[in-house]
C-alpha cells in the first residue's frame, strides 16, 4: 500500500517537472522570436553620401627627352675645337665642334681648277664649232656652184660632226667638274658640326685633338622644354587608359611637387612576355626640372564624378562574385542585406550605382551578418565626401 502511494506521488512529481519546463522553453522562444535564436552582432555604420569622387590609375615611369640626336662628323679629321661642353644650351644651326679642314680646303681648290680647264676646253671647242661651221657653208656655195669638189664637201661636214661632239663633250665635263666642286664644298662643310634643332648638351663624347672616323659621336643633344614618360599598363587596365587622359607626375628630387601631363600615346600591342603595353605621357618642363633617366610616379584620372552616391569602401562585401551592402533597419536592430552595382572604387570609397540608398550602411562586422540579421550598433562613424585630389584608386568593378 505504502508502495503504491510512493510511486504515485512520484508520478505526480514528474509530470509536473515536466510541464514546468516546457512552459520555460515555449517562455523563451517567445522572447526569442524575430532573430531567429542567434544573439544580436556588435557593428559600426556610416553613413550613406552624395559627393565628388575620381578614379586614379597609379603606375610607375621614366623620363626621356622629347628628343634626342648625336652629333657627328660625316668625314674624318682631326677635332681642332669643341664649343660646348655639358650642359650648355645650342641653338639651332650653331657650330658645336670644328675639324682640321685643310684637306679638304685643297680639295675644292683643286675641284674650282679643274673647273676652270673644263670651262676652257669648252670655250676652245665652241670656238672650232664656228669655224667649222663657216667652212662647211662656204664649201656649201662652192658646191652648188661647181667649183668645189663632192669629196672637199664631205670633208667639210664631216669635220663640223666631230666638232660638234666635241662641243658636247667639252660641255659634259664642265658639268662633271662643277659637279665634283659641289661635292668638295659638301665635304668641306662637314668638317664644322652644327646643331640641327635647339636643346641641351646631354653628353660630351671626345676632346680637342681626337682623330675621328666618319660617324664617331662627339657630342648628344636634347630637348627637354617638355619631356616623355614612359610606363606600361597592365592587359587589366588597357580599357581604362585613352590617349588624351589628363595625369599627374612626380618625382624623388622634388618631394611634394607633381608636374601635370597627357596620355599622348599607346601601344596597339602587349607585350607577350610580360602582358603589358607601353604608354608614353608628355609632361610640360618649363622650369626644366624634370630630366632624362629620373624615376617617376604616374597618376592617370581615368573617371570623375562631380555627385555620385558613395559609401565608405569597407561596407561593400563581395559574396560568390556579387557586391553586397548591409543596410540598418529605421529601429537600429535589424541589418537587411542588399545587392549593390558599384563604379569608381577606391581605398577608401566607393560609388553606388544602383539602387538608390539611404540611411545607414554597416563598415564593420557585416562579415558576420545575414540578410535580417540582428545587430547592435557599436559606433557611429562619419566620413567626408571625396575631392579629385584625395580619392586614388588603383581598381575598378
Amino acid at each position: 500500500m505504502k508502495k503504491k502511494a510512493f510511486f504515485s506521488i512520484a508520478i505526480i512529481f514528474v509530470l509536473i517537472l515536466g510541464w514546468r519546463i516546457t512552459l520555460l522553453v515555449t517562455t523563451a522562444n517567445k522572447k526569442s522570436s524575430g532573430n531567429s535564436g542567434r544573439p544580436p552582432v556588435a557593428v559600426e555604420v556610416d553613413s550613406v553620401r552624395f559627393g565628388p569622387l575620381t578614379e586614379v590609375r597609379q603606375l610607375t615611369g621614366t623620363i626621356y627627352p622629347r628628343y634626342q640626336y648625336i652629333v657627328a662628323p660625316k668625314v674624318s679629321g682631326r677635332i681642332i675645337k669643341i664649343q660646348k661642353r655639358i650642359g650648355d644650351w645650342i641653338k639651332a644651326g650653331e657650330i658645336i665642334a670644328n675639324l682640321d679642314d685643310a684637306e679638304y680646303q685643297q680639295g675644292v681648290m683643286e675641284a674650282e681648277a679643274n673647273l676652270k680647264i673644263a670651262e676652257a676646253t669648252q670655250k676652245e671647242a665652241r670656238i672650232q664649232l664656228d669655224q667649222a661651221r663657216q667652212e662647211k657653208k662656204r664649201v656649201e656655195s662652192l658646191h652648188a656652184k661647181g667649183i668645189a669638189a663632192p669629196a672637199e664637201l664631205e670633208a667639210a661636214v664631216s669635220n663640223y660632226s666631230a666638232l660638234q661632239s666635241r662641243l658636247q663633250l667639252a660641255q659634259a665635263q664642265v658639268e662633271q667638274r662643277r659637279a665634283a666642286l659641289r661635292s668638295a664644298k659638301i665635304r668641306l662643310s662637314y668638317t664644322v658640326l652644327t646643331a640641327n634643332q635647339p636643346g641641351y648638351v646631354g653628353e660630351r663624347y671626345v676632346d680637342e685633338g681626337a682623330l675621328l672616323a666618319p660617324n664617331t659621336p662627339v657630342v648628344s643633344i636634347i630637348g627637354i622644354d617638355s619631356v616623355i614618360v614612359r610606363t606600361t599598363i597592365i592587359e587589366r587596365d588597357y580599357g581604362y587608359i585613352q590617349v588624351g587622359m589628363p595625369t599627374t607626375v612626380s618625382v624623388d628630387a622634388y618631394s611634394g611637387e607633381y608636374f601635370t601631363g597627357i596620355v599622348a600615346r599607346i601601344a596597339p600591342l602587349l607585350q607577350e612576355a610580360a602582358r603589358v603595353a607601353q604608354v608614353e605621357i608628355e609632361v610640360t618642363n618649363d622650369q626644366m626640372k624634370l630630366k632624362p633617366g629620373m624615376f617617376t610616379r604616374v597618376e592617370i584620372i581615368t573617371a570623375t564624378r562631380e555627385n555620385t552616391q558613395i559609401v565608405p569602401s569597407q561596407a561593400v562585401v563581395n559574396r560568390n562574385g556579387e557586391n553586397y551592402i548591409f543596410l540598418v533597419d529605421e529601429n537600429g536592430r535589424i541589418a537587411r542585406s542588399i545587392p549593390v552595382t558599384t563604379g569608381i572604387v577606391t581605398p577608401k570609397l566607393s560609388e553606388i550605382v544602383a539602387p538608390a540608398l539611404t540611411g545607414n550602411v554597416i563598415t564593420l562586422g557585416q562579415h558576420l551578418l545575414e540578410d535580417r540579421s540582428p545587430i547592435i550598433i557599436s559606433r557611429s562613424a562619419t566620413f567626408k565626401a571625396a575631392s579629385p585630389d584625395s580619392a586614388a584608386g588603383e581598381k575598378r568593378s
